[in-house]
């Protein structure tokens, strides 16, 4: 009768250690996660006194790859004789607020254009399409797309 004491024990204390390990990685892994995200070195920044308007026709509409969450949907707009990389949001949060962009849209831009990995690129702001005001960062430059999605 002890060994089977013994062994209910052991079985026992294993199905703890499982469950505790469970839990820890379920709590743990969104942290690490959203700290990962946030702590992006890599990721451009935004800069209010690098801010500029620019009025254009819309070239080219890329999208992340599917799977790159973390990649940002941009424009290509011709503003004048020059072609201008506009880095807009999450393709996820375009989609929510029920936005497109098509080549030949005339759009306004109100953006920090600031250097990334090497090449000049346009943040933008605010994006205006016809009557059409679709709004991505707030006056500081922080993405409405993040805090949105938590409220």
């Amino acid at each position: 009768m002890h060994g089977s004491r013994e062994l209910a024990y052991r079985t026992f204390c294993m199905k703890l250690l499982f469950l505790a390990a469970f839990l820890a990685l379920f709590c743990v892994s969104p942290v690490i996660a959203q700290k990962a995200q946030g702590n992006d070195a890599s990721a451009p920044k935004y800069d209010p006194h690098t801010e500029t308007k620019m009025t254009g026709t819309v070239e080219e509409v890329k999208f992340p790859p599917k799977g790159g969450d973390k990649e940002y949907a941009h424009l290509i707009l011709k503003f004048g004789a020059e072609m201008v990389d506009v880095y807009l949001c999450p393709k996820s949060f375009l989609e929510d607020m029920g936005v497109t962009f098509s080549k030949g849209d005339e759009i306004a831009v109100t953006g920090s254009k600031i250097k990334h990995e090497g090449a000049d690129i346009v943040l933008a702001r605010e994006v205006v399409k016809g009557n059409d005001t679709l709004t991505l960062r707030d006056d500081k430059g922080n993405p409405v797309w993040s805090w949105q999605r938590k409220n």
